[in-house]
């Protein structure tokens, strides 16, 4: 079965001269979750963002059997969605609803459609009643779970999370990872959060300087690595 993901070679560079990525290879298979681990400053949310589209460098980026270019970005950003670390960086339409609306509205799809999808996200991730509310209303968590479901009303194959945990208190936390879990899509997943890893993913990769250094099972490429908040020491 052909992966939804395929990378080759994939690298970039920012404006300011750092090296992010430095030939990356990866493939993600159909239903898997995939946890993206690695010291701040590896990476690993720039991998995402060139997954996306959102940045250029070299490489090869295959999605769902399409090559990532210019012609092509409508279909893979239909077919791939992306949760930011900051939900506020994602809501901004006046309601609930709206913001929920904002992508199916943009794939051009008939109104009773776009209302069917607002209607069964919110469900998915239990905002149904907040549907009238103002985002900016929300508590952290509640903003979360809108930010998914507006990526889950646009009916992505493939889910690009950005530390989904953080600035959780543990209720929220815990009510995040129980929608995540249940959700059908492929997923990857960019955390700190070691329980988070082995909650939701079946295999892990390991970004050190811009590179995959490790990948196989969560508990093994755990137990290989550990980190602080800055620096990765490797265990012998």
């Amino acid at each position: 079965m052909q992966p939804l993901i395929q990378v080759s070679g994939l690298t970039y560079r920012y404006p300011d001269g750092t090296q992010a990525l430095r030939g990356v290879d990866f493939t993600l298979g159909a239903r898997e979750t995939v946890a993206v681990l690695g010291p701040n400053g590896s990476g690993k949310t720039t991998f995402l963002l060139r997954l996306m589209g959102l940045l250029k460098g070299d490489g090869e980026v295959q999605v769902c059997g399409q090559r990532l270019e210019k012609s092509t970005l409508t279909f893979i950003r239909q077919k791939v969605g992306l949760l930011f670390q900051d939900s506020d960086d994602q809501l901004f339409m006046p309601t609930v609803a709206e913001d929920v609306a904002f992508g199916p509205l943009n794939m051009g799809l008939e109104a009773a459609e776009v209302s069917r999808r607002v209607r069964q996200a919110l469900e998915l991730v239990g905002m149904q009643a907040a549907a009238s509310r103002a985002p900016y209303h929300l508590s952290a968590g509640e903003k979360h779970r809108v930010a998914l479901a507006g990526v889950l009303a646009t009916d992505p194959e493939i889910i690009l999370l950005d530390e989904p945990a953080s600035f959780l208190d543990p209720p929220a936390r815990s009510s995040l990872l129980a929608t995540l879990r249940d959700l059908p899509q492929a997923k990857l997943i960019v955390t700190h959060d070691l329980t988070l890893a082995r909650e939701l993913a079946s295999r892990a990769v390991f970004f050190e300087q811009g590179k995959i250094v490790a990948e196989g099972g969560v508990e093994d490429v755990i137990e290989r690595f550990q980190w602080d908040m800055s620096s990765v020491v490797r265990r012998p």
